[in-house]
């Protein structure tokens, strides 16, 4: 007769005892994940704007809406779009009309700092004045420190511009005699341009 180990004996009359004589309980056993790898959630981060990418590039403007470029027609049907190129500054380009080939960019304001979201570009008659501000970290909130009032006439090719530091930004462009004089005002603060003697504050 065989002798039973005293240690599996006394671990069968636990085991008994601690059922109770109740019936035992099934378990269905889950299948494991066919992959071992721990799953990760992928980051919360929606795809960058397309203003990101055509900021930060150094593209001809495309025609299309974005904050980060502007457009407005002319009274003869010409178009001028103004647009940001990161490290470079505020470019200017226009049309020989509606459906007329982009001029090459050519520069309005040059700096390094970086661009503030938005260009304000408004057409008077034969005239084109635009607002645009740039400031270290400007598109993350921070005020800017380079605010510019430009205009462009008549063929467009110079462009004139005004440089105030340390300054919120303007916030409306106004014109007067048909576009020869344009006002940038903020608040109480006003720069005037006129055809004849430039910009005044």
């Amino acid at each position: 007769m065989n002798r039973i180990d005293p240690l599996v004996l006394a671990g069968v009359f636990l085991l008994v005892a601690a059922c109770g004589g109740q019936e035992p309980v099934s378990v269905r056993a889950t299948p494991a994940p066919a992959t071992s790898a721990p799953a990760t959630s992928a980051p919360a981060t929606s795809a960058p704007p397309a203003t990101v990418g055509l900021r930060k590039s150094d593209i001809r403007w495309n025609g299309e809406g974005d904050p980060y470029n502007a457009m407005a027609e002319l009274a003869d049907g010409r178009r001028v779009a103004l647009h940001y190129r990161r490290g470079k500054g505020l470019f200017e380009q226009h049309s020989s009309g509606p459906t007329g080939t982009w001029t090459r960019p050519r520069l309005i304001y040059g700096t390094k700092t970086e661009a503030c979201q938005g260009i304000e570009l408004r057409a008077f008659a034969k005239t084109v004045a635009a607002i645009a501000d740039f400031g270290p970290y400007c598109s993350d909130g921070e005020p800017p420190m380079e605010s510019i009032a430009a205009v462009g006439v008549g063929n467009l090719r110079t462009w004139a511009h005004h440089l105030t530091r340390s300054f919120d930004g303007w916030e409306r462009i106004s014109a007067g005699d048909g576009g020869d004089q344009i006002t940038f005002k903020r608040g109480s603060s006003v720069l005037r341009w006129s055809r004849t003697g430039g910009f005044t504050k």
